[in-house]
């Protein structure tokens, strides 16, 4: 089964969408952000374009408006990518919502269906103090 997942604002404007390959329709936000993360590197480490648009941000990058830049273009580490994102998902440094749901446990399970709706919304740290 395949599922569009969504980058949105809090205020519901999409920045970026990709698809997801899912084999079985019950699946965990776990198996959701694995997913997710993994496609992502793929697609960094198959072209090694001058941005990363992924969930989170690799070692040895700095974050700019288009995106991660690493200071060296390199394979980047999906397993290594995968635990930083789920321990920020556990951080609450971005929410998942599942059909307009907040999904609040990794292990949380959910029914993929055609009209399924995930989104990712990534919070931004407030500058200042």
């Amino acid at each position: 089964m395949v599922i569009t997942i969504k980058d949105e604002t809090f205020a519901g404007k999409i920045l970026q969408e990709l698809d997801l390959e899912f084999e079985t329709n019950m699946v965990t936000v776990r198996d959701i952000i694995t997913s997710r993360v993994v496609k992502e590197v793929h697609l960094y480490n198959s072209k090694l374009p001058e941005y990363f648009k992924g969930l989170v941000e690799p070692s040895d990058a700095e974050k700019t408006l288009n995106g991660f830049k690493l200071k060296t273009k390199k394979l980047i580490d999906a397993e290594k990518q995968v635990y930083v994102a789920l321990h920020a998902f556990q951080n609450n440094s971005f929410f998942v919502l599942v059909d307009n749901t907040q999904s609040e446990d990794l292990n949380q399970e959910v029914a993929l269906r055609a009209e399924t709706s995930i989104s990712f919304i990534k919070l931004t740290p407030l500058v200042g103090g």
